[in-house]
């Protein structure tokens, strides 16, 4: 599993020209599940995310975290994030976990962090979708679930 955070002072996600999802100040976050992602997966890049210290305290330093400052997630499903670009020039996305299977963990991502943050926003899985963000900083993070659990996925064949 793979996020993308973004510090924000806000962000919006719109479908068909309807806001679905949007925040103030907080993290925008980008959630890529692939093949052999769990539910410790997910928990774990929760916690990564909600603790990481990413916003700034009154010195000026990233010392404090989403959680400490009372922001806001929004979380949009993004299986680009299991691109694969090594070869050619078209991305191959056979690392993505498959939909039925993506949406369930997804959710599961979304529902862990609710639990643990009260001002939670989404997407809509597997919609085509119009996000938008003012970047503050710019901030932008990128972590993986294999740095912690090692590479347990099979790409399809």
């Amino acid at each position: 599993m793979r996020i993308l955070l973004q510090r924000v002072s806000s962000a919006s996600v719109t479908v068909a020209e309807e806001v679905v999802g949007e925040i103030g100040r907080g993290l925008l976050v980008f959630v890529g599940i692939g093949h052999g992602d769990t539910e410790e997966h997910a928990e774990y890049l929760v916690e990564k995310a909600i603790n990481l210290r990413l916003f700034e305290d009154a010195a000026g330093k990233m010392n404090l975290s989403v959680r400490d400052t009372g922001g806001g997630l929004l979380i949009v499903s993004q299986f680009t994030l299991y691109a694969d670009i090594r070869r050619g020039r078209r991305p191959s996305f056979d690392n993505a976990a498959h939909p039925e299977v993506a949406k369930k963990l997804y959710e599961y991502f979304v529902n862990q962090a609710r639990i643990r943050v009260t001002n939670v926003a989404t997407g809509v899985f597997q919609a085509d979708m119009m996000v938008r963000l003012a970047n503050d900083g710019p901030v932008t993070v990128f972590h993986d679930s294999v740095d912690k659990f090692g590479n347990k996925s099979q790409p399809v064949k």
